[in-house]
């Protein structure tokens, strides 16, 4: 399998790290994320306008440029590198590509918004009492006339406060753990002034992203909010899970490639008994497994990248896989750069404790290591 990169991909790479080494600074990113807009709109536009990478995965038939999932990979490695807060994978491959799947008027005009810059999509899918299984589902959307009404909780919906638009999953039919009967429903969103019957609490999360929880009680949109097969959704939401999935594997593996250069280079200017630390042999080792934890994290993720287009039980395997990899390695190369730094490694000014956090989520998200060990041994075993 061949895991390098085209003259194009490789172009692509170069103009968003430098975009983001030139424009993107930690300190401006964090503040402008606990600030009261949580985010920064002119980068967002500079995502649309001057790097294009809004479009750079979509299709052409939504105004997108065509790129796939090695695209993703690309993108999602350098966004991690540099800790963007803003919604790309989200947005654009989770949202983005689920509409883009679904079809329709609707959804496509969405999606071409998404591609300019005027559109943020937030997935309402995890519910309070869900369990394991990501079809288990509890809301309801009960037809009423020319209508639906949407009724039912979700928590931690990712990017939340900044959505424009919602995909909600709801129940049309079948019972809590059946796959069948699932529907997607797409709202328009305004997250000062919700729509009647939704209530929403927003809060920053622990590596200064941002969620919500919403509730909805007898929300009313109109049939046309319908998108893809009515109780036939399941097979559209579980390849765009794997797609975020891949996604922040890659993004996973930017914040680690960062975490280990950092590392060394501070192992090699901070002394102890008039030495660097670097130049200990115990210190050494420990960076190497650092090192070979990494490597076996780039090669997963390039592994379920190209493997999202093959058959579902391949794809399946792969994406549960890099996160069990991904998931390990986070941990390992996180608490040991924090470790090899001291008590400094947690401090707001350097990087390390920021990309630490932002590991300890990607752990979780899109499914923990548990939840895919156990999806990985179902898809072997099919």
């Amino acid at each position: 399998m061949d895991f390098s990169l085209t003259d194009e991909q490789t172009m692509l790479r170069d103009s968003v790290r430098a975009y983001l080494a030139g424009r993107y600074p930690l300190t401006e990113s964090r503040s402008a994320a606990r600030s009261a807009e949580r985010w920064q709109p002119a980068v967002w536009e500079a995502f649309a306008v001057e790097l294009g990478i809004l479009a750079a995965v979509l299709p052409e038939s939504v105004g997108g440029l065509g790129g796939g999932a090695e695209e993703t990979m690309v993108i999602a490695e350098e966004l991690g590198g540099a800790l963007v807060v803003e919604p790309f994978i989200g947005t654009t491959v989770v949202g983005g590509g689920l509409l883009a799947r679904a079809g329709g008027a609707a959804a496509e005009a969405v999606c071409a918004a998404v591609t300019e810059g005027g559109a943020r999509i937030a997935l309402a899918h995890i519910e309070p009492d869900s369990g394991r299984e990501p079809w288990d589902v509890q809301a309801r959307a009960v037809r009423d006339g020319a209508d639906y009404v949407l009724s039912g909780a979700k928590t931690v919906v990712a990017d939340l406060p900044l959505a424009t638009h919602l995909i909600v999953v709801a129940r049309t039919s079948g019972e809590r753990l059946n796959r069948d009967g699932l529907s997607l429903f797409l709202l328009e969103f305004d997250p000062q002034v919700p729509p009647p019957g939704a209530t929403a609490r927003y809060f920053r999360t622990i590596d200064d992203h941002h969620a919500g929880d919403l509730d909805l009680v007898g929300v009313r949109v109109p049939a046309a909010a319908l998108v893809g097969p009515e109780g036939g959704a399941w097979e559209l939401l579980e390849r765009s899970l794997d797609d975020g999935a891949a996604a922040v594997c890659s993004e996973a593996v930017g914040i680690m490639r960062r975490v280990v250069t950092d590392t060394v280079e501070y192992a090699k200017q901070r002394k102890q008994f008039g030495v660097p630390i670097g130049s200990f042999q115990v210190l050494q080792h420990r960076m190497v497994d650092m090192a070979l934890e990494l490597e076996q994290a780039v090669a997963a993720a390039h592994l379920a990248a190209l493997n999202l287009d093959a058959e579902p039980a391949a794809r399946r395997r792969a994406v549960s896989a890099a996160k069990i990899t991904i998931a390990r390695a986070a941990r390992f190369i996180g608490q040991n750069a924090v470790q090899l730094h001291g008590g400094m490694g947690l401090t707001e000014e350097l990087a390390i404790g920021h990309c630490f956090k932002r590991l300890t989520a990607i752990e979780t998200e899109f499914g923990s290591a548990t939840d895919h060990l156990h999806r990985y041994a179902e898809a072997t075993a099919t």
